[in-house]
């Protein structure tokens, strides 16, 4: 039986993605170009290499009450059990039922916008896709109706090119991550030429609370920072990939089902529940 070297084709895999990200940095003096270049190569390589299940886009994540996240470098969202997406003026308005994974894209993991580092601002916006107000209701597979599930969780982190913390770099950048709490905290990020790492919690849904906004609420207000891991810098994007993939498979699963009843009372309409 042949055999072929999986860890040379992820090595292959980890030089294509360094390589895109160097050239993007390198040539386009921009900033603003520049931040978009970045954006578009972490969004094609997420596109190409994830379940084609998974749609990959900068977008606005939106809720039933017309309620919007800032606008988000990648979200990685359903696109099974997600029946709507609307595109206006250039911009993507995904419904936050259908979000799996959300994530801001800098240059560095060192850097502010304003008085906010990098890190703090990434959770900015991770916390204003998690408060908005999400549906679930029931649904049919394999001709079993199946009741309303509870809200999945909804990834956040930050992807960057490289770090220029010169000192104690894995305690630096811990400290930051520590510092964001409740709906804003950090899962996970990857710097390419430096590491990936993802942050594990402890804490426990409460099953028994059926208001499922609240219950995924007090999840994230409740839960602590049990360990930071960090990969080595030549495994990185591989790292991050399987992590993310574990995450979104197998950790979360399929989305809840949309009440698209609670959109449609936005333009005065009722559906028909039954056919």
């Amino acid at each position: 039986m042949s055999k072929i070297d999986l860890k040379k084709l992820f090595e292959g895999l980890q030089g294509q993605m360094i390589s895109q990200l160097s050239t993007n940095r390198e040539f386009i003096e921009h900033p603003g170009s520049k931040g978009d270049a970045l954006e578009n190569a972490w969004i094609e390589w997420l596109r190409k290499y994830l379940p084609n299940r998974y749609s990959v886009d900068k977008a606005i994540v939106i809720d039933y009450e017309g309620n919007t996240s800032q606008q988000i470098d990648i979200v990685i969202y359903d696109n099974w059990y997600t029946p709507f997406i609307f595109t206006q003026n250039g911009f993507h308005y995904i419904p936050a039922e259908g979000v799996y994974a959300v994530f801001e894209v800098k240059p560095d993991i060192q850097g502010n916008v304003g008085k906010q580092s990098y890190i703090e601002y990434a959770a900015e916006k991770i916390e204003s896709v998690r408060i908005l107000k999400r549906t679930s209701t029931n649904m049919i597979n394999s001709g079993n109706k199946i009741e309303p599930r509870g809200l999945t969780k909804i990834i956040g982190g930050i992807l960057t090119s490289t770090n220029s913390f010169t000192h104690d770099n894995n305690d630096t950048i811990k400290k930051h991550l520590s510092e964001q709490i409740g709906l804003s905290g950090i899962d996970l990020g990857c710097i390419a030429d430096y590491g990936f790492f993802y942050v594990d919690y402890d804490g426990q849904e409460d099953y028994k609370n059926l208001d499922f906004n609240q219950r995924i609420a007090d999840y994230y207000n409740t839960r602590n920072i049990r360990e930071i891991t960090f990969s080595n810098a030549e495994n990185s994007l591989v790292s991050f990939f399987l992590q993310l993939t574990r995450y979104i498979q197998q950790a979360i699963g399929t989305i809840p089902a949309i009440d698209l009843n609670a959109y449609a009372n936005t333009i005065g309409f009722t559906i028909d529940q039954e056919l």
